[in-house]
C-alpha cells in the first residue's frame, strides 16, 4: 500500500462516525448507570422509546439533536456532556469543571491565573522571552513583528507559514481539502513545534487563533501576548493596501462583517497581557513602544 501523503485524510468518514456513535452510546449508558436509572425509566422520562435507547447505547442509533436534548434533560446533564467528542474524562476533571462552574465570573480570572502559575509549563520570565502578537487581520502583526524581532534580536515566526511547512500546502488548500477542523489541529501542532524549537521569538498569529480554546490557552500559558489593535477602517484599508481584495469581493457588507467579527472576538483578544493600539502610528513607532514596554517588564 502506498504511504499516505499530507493531502490524504487520515480516517475514513464512515469509520469515524461509527466510533463516535459508539462513544456516544457508551456515555449515555454510563451516565444512566451512575444515575441508577433503568432503561425503561429513562425512556419514560425522556419520551424516547426503550427500543431506540437500546440502539443508541449499542452505537447503532444516529440520534437527532431533539431526541438527545430529551435524553440529556431526563438524565439531568447538559447536552454537551453527551455529544462531547472527547473520550470519557477522569472524575477529577468532571469535579473541577463543576467547581469552576460554581464560581462567579469575577473569580474565574483569578482561578485561571492561579492554576496557570501553579501548573503552567512556563515561568513568567520564559513567557516574556516569547512574544506572541494576536489580533484581527490587517492590524499590522507581521510588519510590527519583524521590526520588533529585529530590535530585540529574536527570531521572527509567522504561524501561518509554519502551518504551510508542516502541511506541505498553502493555507487555502488546507481549508479547501480538509476544512476547519484539520486546519485547527495543524495550527496547534505548528504552535507546539514553535514552542519546542525556540526559547525566544516574536510570533505573529492568525486572527482566529483565539477562537480555538485549547490552542489559545497554550499560547497564553507559554507566551507574553500582545493584542495589536487598530480602528476597523484601518484594518480594512491595510488589508486592501496589501493587495488582498477578498474582504470587498462580492460583499457589500464587508465592514459590517468585520465589525461583527471584532465584536465577537474582543473579549478573547482582551485576555492578552498587553493591548497595543497602532491607530495613527507608524509600524516603527509601534515597535519602539512595544520594545520599551518589554524592556521595562524584564527590568521589573
Amino acid at each position: 500500500m502506498a504511504p499516505k501523503t499530507g493531502r490524504q485524510k487520515d480516517d475514513d468518514p464512515a469509520d469515524g462516525l461509527a466510533a463516535y456513535l459508539t462513544r456516544l452510546g457508551d456515555r449515555v449508558r454510563v451516565i444512566r448507570a451512575r444515575r441508577g436509572m433503568s432503561r425503561k425509566a429513562l425512556a419514560k422520562h425522556s419520551d424516547v422509546s426503550e427500543r431506540y435507547l437500546a440502539q443508541l447505547e449499542t452505537g447503532e442509533g444516529n440520534c437527532s439533536i431533539v431526541l438527545l436534548r430529551r435524553i440529556a434533560n431526563a438524565l439531568g446533564v447538559p447536552i454537551a456532556d453527551l455529544v462531547d467528542d472527547r473520550p470519557e474524562r477522569p472524575v477529577e476533571s468532571l469535579l473541577l469543571t463543576q467547581l469552576l462552574d460554581r464560581l462567579p465570573a469575577s473569580d474565574l480570572a483569578e482561578a485561571r491565573d492561579y492554576l496557570s502559575s501553579r501548573f503552567g509549563q512556563s515561568t513568567a520570565a520564559a513567557r516574556r522571552g516569547r512574544i506572541a502578537l494576536i489580533g484581527l487581520r490587517g492590524g499590522g502583526k507581521s510588519t510590527l513583528g519583524r521590526l520588533l524581532a529585529e530590535q530585540l534580536s529574536m527570531p521572527f515566526v509567522e504561524l501561518d507559514r509554519e502551518i504551510e511547512k508542516l502541511s506541505g500546502m498553502e493555507l487555502a488548500e488546507v481549508f479547501e481539502l480538509f476544512g476547519q477542523a484539520t486546519f485547527r489541529r495543524m495550527e496547534r501542532d505548528a504552535l507546539q513545534s514553535v514552542l519546542a524549537t525556540h526559547d525566544s521569538f516574536v510570533l505573529a498569529t492568525g486572527g482566529s487563533i483565539v477562537t480555538e480554546p485549547g490552542t489559545f490557552e497554550l499560547l497564553l500559558s507559554n507566551c507574553y501576548t500582545v493584542w495589536v489593535r487598530a480602528s476597523p477602517d484601518e484594518h480594512m484599508n491595510r488589508v486592501v493596501a496589501q493587495g488582498d481584495l477578498r474582504p470587498m469581493a462580492d460583499n457589500a457588507h464587508a465592514m459590517d462583517d468585520l465589525l461583527s467579527i471584532l465584536h465577537s472576538r474582543e473579549p478573547l483578544y482582551a485576555k492578552a497581557d498587553y493591548a497595543l493600539d497602532t491607530a495613527g502610528k507608524s509600524s516603527a513607532a509601534s515597535a519602539g513602544e512595544l520594545a520599551g514596554l518589554l524592556e521595562s517588564e524584564v527590568a521589573g
